[in-house]
């Protein structure tokens, strides 16, 4: 979740040409975090709805049963030809969401997945599995015990929220992880070094398989098994690359989303799959940015919430914003394109509702199939990456 709009100099290279505060979705209902920094967030951010249950939603107590066995977090149940019939590789859409916290985004963006037969990648944020009142067991690096600057989880909606991932699992979505306390900017995760990102990534495993038990004051089953996890997006795209993949590997995770670049055919970085979200041209303009919900409401208002009465116009750019990347896709021989979006209504829900849109338009197109992170891998690693076009 970098929050960069990229500029291209040249062919090959992207620089960073605005930054703006990072701007992850916190938990509701959540404690004070006792962070020695302040939480970057944008200046404002629209209010909440209360998540009451929908009626997709699982009974936990039926759903993570002690000792049933957690579901791999990276499911396959699909396959698709190495080649169409008009003799290209499929078009894939990848869509993924960063947090993935809020109860009623996770119904809506099921109830889309199923309307289009998609499945989608959501990167986890360990502490919305995390009840508030054990903070303290989460030490991160350089800071005080229990700092989180998305906050911790209201423990009925941590058992709510174990109980969704685990039906989305079961829907053929794939969990990955976004880490836990979302430390961006110099202070934060850049200084990481391979033994603490090895320290953060068991801290989410212990959340993960804990986290329901707490909240719940009895024992549950985790939602899935943390090691079965496949890809990481870092907090703000942020961190050490090396070091944090050479964790990755160690822990025989396959491709990081957290990398910035361009629409193409995916390469293999430090031995994992670069996964990245793609610098594209913002519609009706000459600006760049990342295919990010958070990049994408920087460029068009600088992260400011702007008056109700310009979003439909706001929706529009981002729409066409999309259709134009799909159709840079088509021309240059069908690379996948990646989008990422966060369960927000940011900007009165305008990323949410542009998404949505294009979902629904898209991934019933003939060419396209709109698949999770690991079910492209699967692909790749069965048939390669597609040579260039002479």
């Amino acid at each position: 979740m970098r929050r960069r709009t990229g500029v291209l100099i040249g062919a090959v290279v992207m620089t960073a040409a605005l930054v703006s505060a990072c701007g992850d979705v916190p938990l509701e209902g959540s404690q004070p975090s006792p962070s020695t920094k302040p939480s970057a967030k944008p200046s404002t951010t629209p209010g909440k709805p209360s998540e009451t249950p929908t009626p997709t939603e699982p009974d936990p107590s039926k759903t993570l049963t002690p000792g049933v066995k957690p579901p791999n977090a990276a499911p396959v149940t699909r396959t698709f030809p190495e080649k169409l019939p008009n003799s290209k590789p499929p078009l894939f859409v990848v869509v993924s969401f960063d947090g993935a916290g809020d109860l009623t985004l996770w119904s809506h963006w099921r109830q889309i997945a199923k309307q289009v037969n998609a499945r989608m990648t959501f990167f986890l944020s360990g502490p919305y599995l995390y009840p508030g009142s054990h903070r303290t067991d989460y030490k991160p690096a350089y800071l005080a015990p229990g700092s989180s600057d998305i906050g911790w989880g209201d423990p009925e909606k941590v058992v709510r929220r174990a109980a969704v991932l685990r039906q989305a699992i079961a829907e053929g979505h794939e969990i990955g992880t976004h880490a836990n306390g979302h430390f961006c900017g110099k202070t934060g995760i850049d200084r990481w070094n391979a033994a603490q990102w090895n320290d953060e990534l068991q801290a989410f495993d212990h959340m993960v398989i804990q986290g329901p038990t707490l909240a719940a004051g009895k024992p549950l089953a985790a939602p899935f098994d943390p090691t079965t996890v496949k890809g990481m997006r870092t907090p703000c795209l942020e961190g050490n690359r090396p070091a944090y993949r050479q964790v990755m590997r160690q822990r025989g995770m396959l491709y990081d989303a957290s990398e910035p670049g361009y629409i193409a055919w995916p390469k293999k970085t430090d031995g994992v799959w670069n996964f990245p979200l793609q610098s594209v041209e913002l519609a009706g303009t000459h600006k760049n940015t990342l295919t990010m919900d958070y990049n994408l409401w920087y460029s068009q208002t600088e992260a400011h919430e702007a008056p109700a009465a310009h979003a439909p116009a706001l929706k529009a750019q981002v729409l066409a914003t999309y259709r134009l990347a799909l159709g840079r896709s088509r021309a240059g021989g069908n690379p996948p394109l990646f989008l990422g979006n966060h369960f927000n209504r940011w900007n009165n829900s305008v990323y949410s509702d542009a998404l949505t849109s294009f979902v629904q338009e898209t991934c019933t197109e003939p060419d396209v199939r709109c698949v999770s992170n690991i079910e492209l891998l699967t692909w790749l690693q069965k048939y390669g990456v597609p040579a260039k076009r002479p």
